[in-house]
């Protein structure tokens, strides 16, 4: 089997949201041969319940610290005024699913328009109504999202994730681990450059 790099992350992650500029230079130097998998890692079940106040407050104060250690990253805190927040990210993460289905190529669309929605743009993720208008937005058949999106077979796909995430050692978002001949390696990495994981690649590739 080819080498694996497995991308553990949820689309309303902040850190994952952080993350990102890092990551897509990541992705884009992989070495040759070496496939990329992106895990949804679901990190809050279904909920109708209102974020309690402290939740909201702990959330805001890690925005505010990812601002400070990531240069370059910027959030909406208009979300918590506009919006009536849920610590729900499972719809977030079956849109992803429910996106996949469709087109591949619209994986990676979904993760960033769900992103901007909720950091830059104040909206909620967590409401189907916004998942379904951001399809629309990146060309999805808007009828047939509605009906993946909260399919007991997408579901299921999300589980399986969840899973499978966490049976290859990731215990946190955003998560790198590099599958090669049955091994799994979490990866450390620099939220500001990508240096450090691709020289981890490199090693680990080499020992081959």
């Amino acid at each position: 089997m080819t080498p694996r790099l497995y991308y553990v992350h949820d689309p309303m992650c902040s850190w994952c949201w952080a993350f990102r500029p890092v990551a897509t230079q990541i992705f884009q130097a992989l070495p040759l041969g070496v496939t990329l998998v992106r895990l949804l890692g679901g990190l809050a079940p279904d909920s109708d319940q209102p974020m309690p106040r402290q939740m909201q407050t702990y959330l805001q104060n890690t925005w505010h610290t990812i601002e400070q250690r990531v240069p370059g990253t910027r959030f909406n805190f208009d979300f918590w005024s506009r919006c009536q927040p849920r610590r729900s990210t499972y719809p977030a993460c079956r849109a992803v699913i429910a996106a996949r289905q469709q087109d591949g190529a619209a994986e990676a669309a979904m993760i960033l328009a769900i992103q901007q929605a909720y950091y830059l743009h104040a909206m909620n993720p967590s409401d189907d109504a916004t998942l379904i208008g951001l399809a629309g937005e990146i060309g999805l058949d808007g009828e047939r999202f509605t009906r993946d999106l909260n399919a007991p077979a997408t579901q299921q796909q999300l589980e399986q994730e969840m899973a499978l995430g966490r049976s290859i050692g990731a215990d946190g978002f955003p998560s790198l681990i590099l599958e090669q001949r049955g091994r799994h390696q979490r990866l450390t990495y620099d939220y500001c450059d990508p240096a450090p994981v691709l020289a981890q690649l490199e090693d680990l590739l080499g020992r081959e």
